[in-house]
């Protein structure tokens, strides 16, 4: 179990304030302050919390009492858990870079069916939409009426022909391959490339342009 002096370490590692880390945890400032000087024992609910925040920023805990940046190139997402971290790092680097996010081979039940907090997500995409440089835009396969992320995306239909079981997002110098066929379903694998994440994002351009604007059903009243 992780120690104060280590999120103590971890915040100065990333010139975070305590402040900052209750946010991104939902605990009170106090409770970092009495957490870090070893006043009150955490919760392993908490502690998880707490670890899960680190993650996403690149900061992992070591033996020893020690922390690290993480090795930067390949990261794994593997389960349910991991999938909602995966979101909360996708958050934070539009969050702060802002730009384009190119989904392609989407299938939106699956999505819906493994993100056990869709919910938030949603919201905070609205926001990011709604007030930064953020743009979304999703292929999924032609006929599928299922538009969950609509509020704050575009969507096209690409043919059934040319959708793959694989998944991909393409944001900013990031790409993120997706399969919820692995054995532990779903299971990310996040690559830090900004050359892989271009040549997926011209790919996807170019299906784009080809693919075709969906065609809502009308309600039968």
């Amino acid at each position: 179990m992780i120690v104060g002096r280590q999120i103590r370490a971890a915040r100065a590692l990333l010139d975070m304030s305590q402040d900052s880390l209750a946010e991104a945890t939902g605990l009170t400032p106090q409770a970092i302050r009495k957490i870090e000087n070893g006043e009150t024992q955490p919760r392993e609910g908490t502690i998880a919390t707490i670890m899960r925040a680190f993650d996403v920023r690149g900061l992992e805990f070591t033996e020893n009492s020690g922390v690290k940046l993480k090795t930067q190139g390949v990261e794994i997402f593997e389960g349910t858990e991991r999938f909602n971290d995966f979101y909360d790092f996708l958050y934070e680097h539009l969050k702060k870079h802002g730009g384009d996010v190119c989904i392609g081979n989407s299938d939106p039940h699956l999505y819906k069916k493994y993100h056990k907090k869709f919910a938030v997500h949603k919201s905070r995409m609205e926001e990011l939409t709604g007030q930064n440089d953020v743009h979304f835009r999703i292929l999924i396969k032609e006929g599928d009426q299922n538009f969950t992320a609509s509020s704050y995306a575009e969507y096209k239909w690409q043919t059934e022909k040319s959708f793959s079981p694989t998944s991909f997002y393409a944001f900013g110098e990031c790409l993120a391959l997706i399969s919820f066929v692995h054995s532990m379903p779903p299971y990310v694998i996040l690559i830090k490339s900004g050359p892989l994440a271009e040549s997926y994002r011209q790919s996807f351009n170019i299906s784009w342009e080809q693919a075709t604007t969906p065609k809502i059903k009308e309600e039968k009243l």
